[in-house]
């Protein structure tokens, strides 16, 4: 299915409409550290991203998608030097799956909208989850309370 104002190819699951890119219809839209960190599964270097120390308050979206995925209530300081949080704004904002990179099972996130890859989700976090979603600042953006 494709939209009928701008082109976009969607595809659908239960819950979420997919938005489906090319590599260069991503590549235009985002910088350099955003395409690598959200389309090619990288990383940021722990305490060097925009959002890991910000108090703000209002809510994290989805950089290439704008999807809500995150809000400052529920951020912490983990101590990781990456923006942490004990749950997503709604639990279908992010999906995870299984990530054997690096030699070491981890859980990957990834906007269950567009697919962007997010971070990890850990289970250390504190209370009421017991969660940590471990994520890139490179992969938010940030919209703050009215």
């Amino acid at each position: 299915m494709s939209c009928e104002l701008c082109g976009l190819k969607i595809m659908t699951n239960e819950t979420n409409k997919k938005i489906v890119k090319s590599k260069e219809e991503w590549q235009k839209q985002l910088n350099d550290d955003q395409y690598r960190v959200t389309r090619e599964k990288g990383t940021e270097r722990a305490f060097t991203g925009k959002y890991w120390d910000s108090k703000d308050k209002g809510r994290y979206l989805c950089v290439c998608c704008d999807k809500e995925l995150f809000h400052s209530d529920t951020k912490f300081d983990s101590g990781s030097g990456w923006p942490s949080y004990y749950q997503p704004i709604n639990p279908d904002a992010v999906e995870t799956e299984e990530d054997r990179a690096l030699f070491m099972k981890r859980v990957e996130v990834h906007c269950a909208q567009c697919d962007a890859h997010l971070g990890h989700v850990f289970e250390d976090g504190p209370n009421p989850t017991g969660l940590r979603y471990c994520i890139n600042s490179a992969s938010l953006k940030f919209e703050g309370d009215a």
